[in-house]
């Protein structure tokens, strides 16, 4: 018996639309790293991209529980002395409110030669609004 491997060009990509109005943050960012890197598929393999297209909706109104918008930060450094940078939550959705999506998300993606592919396949957007209507996404529910 031989062990399956999924070639490049064997794959099929679909793309995927997901509205994460009033979802919870960490729920919603599992489901999707999981289909970007394509566990949701019988022929997935941690060495191959082999996810799907996943647009986002509405990343602007995700719900996050108990104190965290109040409390939970990010932080930065530059490596220079004194570079520390801390903002909270409340802070970063209001800058950019995609940020705390696409940090939760690409931080559940395995560090590894294929992260950066499969992060380019994840297109969020604050608002119903976006700019992949070509793509024919098929909506999804998490």
């Amino acid at each position: 018996m031989k062990t399956f491997s999924p070639k490049q060009q064997e794959i099929k990509r679909e793309w995927h639309l997901i509205d994460v109005k009033g979802k919870t943050l960490g729920k919603a960012a599992t489901k999707i790293a999981d289909i970007l890197r394509g566990k949701n598929k019988p022929v997935f393999a941690p060495h191959v991209d082999c996810g799907d297209y996943v647009v986002v909706i509405n990343a602007a109104h995700i719900k996050l529980t108990g104190n965290k918008y109040l409390k939970k930060e990010y932080h930065s450094h530059s490596r220079y002395p004194g570079g520390l940078k801390t903002a909270r939550v409340e802070e970063v959705l209001e800058k950019n409110p995609t940020r705390v999506l696409e940090r939760a998300i690409t931080g559940m993606i395995p560090r590894n030669k294929i992260r950066d592919d499969v992060i380019k396949k994840m297109k969020i957007y604050p608002e119903a609004e976006h700019k992949n209507q070509a793509q024919n996404p098929q909506p999804l529910e998490i």
